[in-house]
């Protein structure tokens, strides 16, 4: 009996300590109530307890936290955002704004870096990506055949996943998180049964992304993935691209795969200047609200939360009185426009230059140092699949946030993103034996 009971020890020591990670995002996956609004959900929640267990971790193990080097670069934004949130209209504003920003760009990411232990912890965690994204676009795919998605030219056919109309740009966002990861994991040097698991979730991930009808997630996922096709070489750049390239042929040309509407919208892509629809003209009124309140406040700009109070002093008459959203097990809503939908604006207007240069600072830092990291194992290295997903992913949200901000549930995989970036390019990309397996 005394030898029987010390056997099961072991093998909770071998868990990962990723895996609280890994909960979060699959907590991504349940559907939210009935008209929510799509504020905090379970995953934020979560998340704050992520945080906690990995503070509670380093006090009993005594290590040392973070290098100097990830100490700065994850810590620089702490300070824009101090001077922004004294310079917000109210006590209550400054403090849920600082809480919001530091979650998602301080505390989750810190957590994730010193919870992923090694590249084994991080395929894990880039795989829990590719299979959230395929439960989202499983539902999304369910909703545009059935009709129950979201309202989209008077049909309820947009793929929204779990996320509601509210969040319209949610399950885009979780799908191209995971066809991101499929695409460096295919490209990697794994196992082929890994990579060809990999190869054929990106193909899949490829009608769900489509049915979502998002411009913006179309747009920075084909960008990014021609990054990685560029970074993982030449031959495997030409051969994934003639079977993305069949695999479109195949869906669309073959099968007319909402073809007719699919066509339109990508059509207004280039309509944004000759003849704008309704949302790009409220979008390109909301951005010029953000460099008014800018010029204002050019150092510490309009405080955390000042955007919509200052927002109807800055902005034309062209501007509607905010979005309409319908279906997906919702009625109908009218949305205010609250943000400029560009997260570089957000932060010129609320935080000035300096919680610009802190915040874009650190994601710049983020990607030298995750090309480095590429550079270094680019020729023979093993981590050139977690290479990839890290660049891939950063890449994808830097593009993404010339058109979209923070904001709803789905916003905590954005923190996860970058803890998970912030892992390679200053852990798991570097040369040291003891940063693969620390």
């Amino acid at each position: 009996m005394t030898l029987a009971l010390p056997l099961p020890l072991p093998r909770a020591r071998t868990l990962s300590p990723v895996l609280p990670v890994v909960a979060v995002v699959a907590l991504l996956g349940l559907p939210l109530g009935p008209g929510g609004e799509g504020g905090a959900g379970p995953a934020d929640a979560l998340s704050a307890l992520v945080v906690l267990f990995c503070a509670v971790r380093l006090l009993r193990q005594r290590r040392r936290p973070l290098s100097l080097t990830a100490a700065l670069v994850l810590g620089l934004p702490v300070v824009g955002l101090a001077l922004a949130a004294m310079g917000a209209s109210s006590p209550g504003a400054g403090l849920s704004g600082l809480g919001r920003y530091l979650q998602i760009f301080v505390l989750v990411p810190a957590a994730v870096v010193l919870l992923v232990r090694d590249r084994s912890d991080f395929r894990v965690l880039a795989w829990s990506f590719v299979g959230l994204a395929g439960w989202q676009g499983a539902v999304g795919g369910h909703q545009f055949v059935t009709g129950t998605g979201a309202s989209y030219q008077g049909e309820n056919i947009r793929a929204v996943g779990t996320f509601g109309p509210q969040d319209v740009m949610g399950m885009a966002t979780v799908v191209a998180f995971g066809l991101i990861c499929a695409v460096g994991l295919a490209l990697g040097r794994t196992p082929v049964r890994q990579r060809a698991i990999a190869a054929c979730s990106a193909l899949a991930l490829l009608v769900p992304l489509a049915l979502s009808f998002s411009r913006g997630a179309w747009i920075a996922t084909v960008l990014t993935c021609a990054v990685q096709l560029a970074l993982a070489g030449p031959r495997r750049a030409l051969k994934v691209g003639a079977v993305a390239a069949a695999a479109g042929v195949i869906l669309v040309g073959g099968f007319g795969f909402g073809s007719a509407m699919l066509q339109e919208r990508v059509n207004s892509i280039t309509q944004v200047r000759d003849a704008p629809d309704q949302s790009v003209t409220d979008r390109y009124t909301l951005w010029a609200a953000a460099v008014g309140m800018w010029r204002d406040q050019p150092l510490t700009g309009v405080g955390l939360k000042g955007f919509p109070e200052h927002r109807d002093g800055r902005a034309s008459l062209a501007l509607s009185s905010g979005s309409d959203t319908d279906g997906a097990g919702s009625g109908f809503v009218k949305q205010p426009l609250l943000s400029p939908h560009n997260m570089y604006l957000l932060i010129l207007s609320e935080q000035g230059l300096i919680g610009l240069l802190t915040l874009a600072g650190g994601w710049l830092a983020m990607l030298a140092c995750g090309l480095r990291g590429w550079f270094r194992v680019r020729r023979s290295g093993p981590g050139l699949d977690c290479a990839l997903v890290a660049c891939g992913l950063l890449i994808w949200q830097l593009v993404d946030f010339t058109y979209a901000d923070i904001g709803g549930p789905s916003t905590v995989l954005t923190a996860v993103v970058f803890g998970a970036v912030a892992w390679w390019a200053l852990v798991g990309g570097s040369d040291r034996e003891e940063a693969l397996a620390r």
